[in-house]
């Protein structure tokens, strides 16, 4: 296989290449070894390499949907038994698991082989990602914007086509938002779709869920299918997921109502370059025989960010304690970014009840978002209000502009997800964000599957590309 034919290929082809002995794993692994060392240099997508291990494990007896496919584990999350991970920090140096965790088991019977780790913003912290342990990591599109964060590791190997799929989580845009600055399918899953024991019963109060990035909706809908579900002792679960969501994109969606809106909430304004693709989008769903009308929640967005800002806050106040025990050491002045401490201490100083009042405040937001959707099937939105923008822009003060659109979907636990769809008159790419109702991935993957038919992207590559 040359390199060509490998980056021209999605997940499931190449899997099916292996289970028709056209090409070994093992051919996989060493083109995946050869662009990581080839592009790298330039993006500093991968931070933690496991060459070796990969090239052991593709001449194993492999199995699954995946078998035989190389992907790349995100910094922050999925623990996977041999594999380093640090999440983005310097604390966490030296920290190897012992023990797959639950999803790190399911992408292994899958049959994906892992390649190392990506990069991703110190607890993933940011929508960017310029970690200060491991640098930053640039968009193949161009080097002088960022691929986003905090999977912009995930989203720039992905998209240069090191790897056909990358592990990436969300607890506030951060599998969407890089999907949109990529040009790539990033779906964000439902409130307990795929498992995070056995070490959590969730993450940031349910608001950060892990999935992946991919260049096609169909390995998405695959990778799903071999991760979702409970797992023993799971708090709650997502509502019952379909016998396939691969099967399901088969079928296209029927007619659906859905709501579109370009206009930001609070005072955060929409470019009118993003506005525009988000109209141009609105007018294909009509199109393809969609009823679509102007309109959004209305909930108060203040208080979910307020809300939000306090859930985040004090898990990782709680975090911070949790790893204290069980690295042994807490974390000395030096181990943590500036405003990952800023954090911490803010999260410190909540009460148990104020706290607690974030969540019923969220609840409450939420019951408003649920009571719209039962007038639309499907929301229409940007993914985020801007272009992607140039390193160093996304400072604290400026996140919650950049997740507007994608943080209300994280405290409602609704599924959504960045489909790529346009461009800016410089060449970056837009997506637009599809928003579900609670449970209904199938939804969202027959439409971003109706839509990739009608308007494919895949075969448009970055500046920086295999």
């Amino acid at each position: 296989m040359t390199p060509g034919e490998y980056a021209s290929l999605d997940g499931l082809a190449l899997a099916d290449l292996v289970r028709r002995k056209q090409v070994t794993a093992l051919e996989l692994v060493d083109i995946a070894i050869a662009a990581t060392e080839a592009m790298n240099p330039r993006l500093n997508a991968l931070v933690i390499q496991a060459f070796d291990q990969a090239r052991a494990r593709a001449k194993e007896p492999l199995a699954g949907p995946f078998a035989g496919v190389t992907f790349l584990a995100k910094d922050l999350g999925l623990e996977w038994q041999g594999l380093p991970v640090r999440q983005g920090s310097k604390y966490f140096q030296g920290y190897v698991p012992a023990r797959d965790a639950e999803l790190g088991s399911r992408w292994r019977k899958a049959g994906a082989i892992p390649l190392g780790r990506t990069n991703s913003p110190e607890f993933g912290l940011n929508v960017a990602t310029e970690p200060r342990i491991h640098g930053i990591t640039r968009s193949p599109w161009t080097p002088h914007h960022t691929p986003g964060g905090s999977s912009g590791g995930a989203a720039a190997a992905v998209a240069a086509r090191i790897v056909p799929i990358a592990h990436a989580n969300d607890g506030g845009g951060s599998i969407r938002i890089p999907a949109s600055h990529c040009n790539l399918f990033g779906l964000k899953v439902t409130r307990g779709r795929t498992p995070v024991g056995p070490a959590f019963g969730e993450l940031w109060n349910g608001h950060a869920v892990n999935h992946a990035l991919t260049r096609t909706v169909r390995d998405s809908a695959a990778l799903l299918d071999a991760t979702a579900g409970p797992s023993p002792g799971d708090p709650y679960a997502a509502p019952e997921k379909p016998a396939s969501y691969l099967a399901e994109i088969t079928t296209p969606p029927k007619p659906l109502r859905v709501a579109a809106t370009w206009t930001a909430p609070k005072t955060y304004t929409v470019d009118p370059e993003v506005a525009a693709i988000v109209q141009e989008a609105a007018k294909l769903l009509g199109e393809l025989g969609h009823t679509v009308t102007e309109g959004r929640p209305f909930y108060d967005h203040e208080a979910l960010e307020q809300g939000h800002t306090l859930v985040v806050a004090g898990n990782m106040a709680a975090d911070i304690v949790e790893c204290t025990a069980f690295l042994g050491r807490a974390p000395k002045p030096d181990d943590l970014e500036p405003e990952t401490w800023d954090l911490i201490r803010f999260g410190e100083t909540l009460s148990a009840s104020t706290f607690e009042r974030a969540r019923r405040l969220l609840h409450r937001q939420s019951r408003l978002i649920g009571a719209f959707f039962e007038t639309c099937d499907v929301l229409l939105s940007p993914v985020v209000p801007v272009p992607p923008p140039r390193h160093g822009e996304t400072t604290v003060e400026r996140i919650g502009h950049f997740i507007a659109f994608t943080c209300p979907w994280n405290a409602t636990g609704q599924p959504a997800c960045s489909i790529p769809f346009g461009w800016t008159k410089d060449g970056l790419p837009i997506g637009i964000q599809l928003v579900g109702r609670f449970g209904d991935e199938t939804t969202l993957l027959r439409f971003a599957a109706q839509i990739e038919a009608a308007r494919p992207w895949i075969d448009r590559k970055p500046l920086i590309s295999l």
